[in-house]
């Protein structure tokens, strides 16, 4: 019987988000050709501008994989952390061209890019980006938890800050003040640990 080989994507695709943490857009062994679609946002009070960095590899942080390309999408109007709507298109056509556009979606500013992602690989290249994660696993899994836990603490952190200075702030009796900043305390002196759980 005749076997049909289909092309696939020999690495995964993805975009660096915060903290320098990889966040997979196309998984590899995806059939070409592929697209998928992640929406994103802003951590940044006010941000008029998010760069969008194209990575290739396996490994859960930037530094550990292949940079391909970067762009901004400019313009866009400050909104407060966490509003704007960013979405993020990879498509790889049958040529194995990588199509990448990023557009916010209140607002309809868009941008995109166009890269060669095997351009300058070969497959003992790709063969031990492969094995590399596959060593780290367990220490790359550990540092992107302590990245994600140290961004949600900072966001809480913020809001707290904000809320200091709300009228609701003042209604509070003193035993749930103090609650409240021996809690901030114990946060920020977490942040700096490289145990998640913490």
């Amino acid at each position: 019987r005749d076997t049909l080989l289909l092309d696939v994507t020999p690495l995964s695709l993805g975009i660096e988000t915060m903290g320098g943490v990889v966040s997979k857009i196309i998984p590899r062994n995806s059939t070409i050709p592929a697209t998928a679609t992640e929406s994103f946002t802003t951590y940044v009070e006010g941000q008029t501008s998010v760069m969008i960095h194209v990575l290739q590899g396996e490994r859960e942080l930037t530094g550990d994989c292949r940079s391909l390309a970067e762009f901004d999408l400019r313009d866009i109007p400050p909104m407060p952390a966490g509003l704007p709507r960013i979405e993020v298109t990879f498509l790889i056509d049958a040529d194995g061209i990588l199509h990448v556009s990023a557009r916010e979606l209140r607002t309809g500013k868009y941008q995109s890019i166009d890269v060669k992602p095997t351009y300058g690989l070969n497959d003992e290249q790709v063969e031990s980006m492969i094995l590399e994660s596959f060593e780290h696993a367990e220490a790359d899994i550990e540092a992107r938890l302590v990245i994600e836990a140290r961004n949600e603490a900072q966001t809480v952190l913020e809001a707290c800050e904000r809320s200091a200075g709300e009228e609701q702030w003042a209604e509070l009796s003193d035993g749930d003040r103090k609650q409240i900043d021996d809690a901030i305390r114990h946060l920020k002196e977490s942040t700096g640990k490289e145990d998640h759980q913490a």
